[in-house]
This record gives structure tokens, C-alpha cells and sequence, in this order.
């Protein structure tokens, strides 16, 4: 017998999609992580995300944007926000009442991808040439 894959065990495309507005109205209310989606639309925002994580976990469908270095390139990512848009990710999924068993191979399909956009330092980031690009580094708000 075939292995349910997690897209279906979730309860498919639909609540998928739920997950992810909910999850982004958190991100973009975020004083830190929603100043790097200023002027980029909520909707498109969501559909990319519900793409690529659909492929992850079991779509026949291809994720059809861009590979995640070059989508993320410019952007000075560190190991302390994926912390935090994992937590707001964590709860969202438990809004949307998965098990803990769900959310932990949510969670672990999302972690694998770290590597691919977090920064090694600001140093190191300095350094890429982003020709006609705008880097950009988001100072953490002060408490």
C-alpha cells in the first residue's frame, strides 16, 4: 500500500492554502519579517509559497517560480528570523488543528530549505554583487 503523502494527509491544496493566509497575515503584521514583503502582494506571496510546498510534499504539479538562492538572494536573511517565521509558521499549523506529528514533518520539510537562504554573516553578504539590485537588510525593531 502506497504512503499517504503529507500534502493529502493535511487535507490537501485547499488547507494548504488556508495555512498560508494565515500564516502570512502573521508574517506581514510582523514588526521584523513583514518589512521584507513591503510592496510585494499578499496573495502572490501566498500562491508561491502554496506551490513550492505543494512539490515538497507530494504534487504531481512543478513549482513553477524561481529556484530559492535567487528568489531570496538579495535579501540579508538570518538564522534568528527563519526562528521566528518558523514559530508564526508552527502556529498556524496548530490553528488549522494538525497533529503534532503533521506540523513536525511540516516544519521538517521547511527547515531542509534554511540552507538555501540564510546568510552566513552580514560580512559574507556584503560581498555578493547584486549588480542592479537593491540589497536588502532589515535592522531587527528595538523591544
Amino acid at each position: 500500500m502506497k504512503k499517504q503523502s503529507l500534502l493529502d494527509a493535511i487535507g490537501g491544496i485547499a488547507a494548504m492554502e488556508h495555512v498560508h493566509t494565515v500564516f502570512y497575515d502573521k508574517v506581514y503584521a510582523h514588526p521584523w519579517l513583514g518589512q521584507f514583503f513591503v510592496g510585494h502582494d499578499q496573495k502572490a506571496i501566498e500562491l508561491r509559497q502554496t506551490q513550492f510546498m505543494a512539490e515538497k510534499m507530494g504534487s504531481k504539479n512543478p513549482y513553477p517560480g524561481r529556484e530559492l538562492p535567487l528568489a531570496h538572494r538579495r535579501m540579508y536573511i538570518t538564522k534568528e528570523l527563519l526562528e521566528i517565521r518558523q514559530g508564526l509558521l508552527r502556529e498556524s499549523l496548530q490553528e488549522q488543528g494538525l497533529s503534532e506529528d503533521l506540523i513536525l514533518r511540516w516544519l521538517k520539510i521547511d527547515h531542509a530549505f534554511w540552507g538555501k537562504i540564510k546568510n552566513k554573516s552580514l560580512e559574507a553578504f556584503h560581498q555578493v554583487d547584486f549588480k542592479y539590485e537593491q540589497p536588502l537588510i532589515v535592522d531587527k525593531p528595538e523591544a
